[in-house]
């Protein structure tokens, strides 16, 4: 068997001197590597680990439930919100209905782009939505996500080209590997038919988009919402609502 990753996280009790010192000398005589190790939370510890034998994390689990001072919350293979909670030591949002909604504000913005680049990494097929308010920070953070995974990018509509939308695309845009960015609100109320013709066929192909504000894009298109791999939320304050009431052509200036 190969070296494998395991995310574990504890929440720590009573913390008395020499807690972590235990733990990590009974993670060395079980021969577990610890990669990463960063508080996530209040009184919360998280730590990415690396075996080659499935059964010393088994064992590990049961011996640490016999530990008064914490409790084991997870031991299991990292997901991605894990190894961005190690790196950042603070969780991202999720819906609690809807746990394909991530959240985040304005002074996580950096935490935001690290998500969206570790996505853009994948292979695949994706489409993200992306919810905010105007000058949020919304397309600044699609690309400077699409800088971290070393991706090429592509506006296909945004307002933050003087609500630009494109009719056509060279050959190099048109590479499947780039993160295609579409504005919802520009690409639905400023559009023709050319426009509409490439949106078509982008959203056929098997590539990565990102639609701000999918709401009015849904609404206007009849997309299905449930082909949005994940839907994202930045807000400028956690009690900040994201309303569209004001938007229509009359209020593209402002966005």
């Amino acid at each position: 068997m190969g070296l494998k990753q395991w995310y574990m996280e504890y929440k720590i009790h009573k913390n008395r001197p020499g807690l972590l010192g235990d733990i990590a000398s009974l993670l060395g005589m079980l021969e577990v590597n610890i990669l990463t190790i960063n508080g996530v939370e209040d009184r919360t510890r998280g730590m990415l680990l690396q075996t080659d034998d499935d059964e010393k994390i088994m064992l590990l689990g049961n011996l640490l439930k016999k530990v008064d001072s914490i409790t084991v919350n997870a031991l299991r293979p990292p997901k991605l919100v894990d190894i961005l909670a190690i790196r950042h030591g603070r969780y991202i949002e999720r819906d609690s209905d809807d746990r394909k909604t991530f959240r985040f504000i304005r002074d996580e913005l950096g935490l935001l782009v690290d998500f969206l680049g570790e996505l853009f990494k994948r292979e695949g097929h994706q489409v993200i939505g992306l919810r905010g308010m105007p000058r949020v920070g919304k397309t600044e953070s699609i690309i400077a996500g699409s800088v971290c995974a070393n991706k090429r990018w592509t506006f296909l509509s945004s307002t933050m080209l003087r609500q630009t939308v494109r009719s056509q695309l060279s050959a190099e845009e048109r590479n499947e590997s780039n993160i295609f960015i579409i504005d919802g609100i520009v690409s639905t109320m400023r559009s023709n038919e050319r426009h509409d013709a490439l949106l078509k066929e982008i959203m056929a192909m098997p590539c990565t988009k990102v639609i701000e504000h999918p709401d009015i894009f849904v609404r206007e298109t009849g997309f299905d919402p449930s082909k949005f791999d994940c839907i994202i939320e930045l807000r400028n304050s956690p009690d900040e609502e994201i309303t569209y009431e004001s938007f229509s052509p009359d209020f593209l200036d402002d966005l």
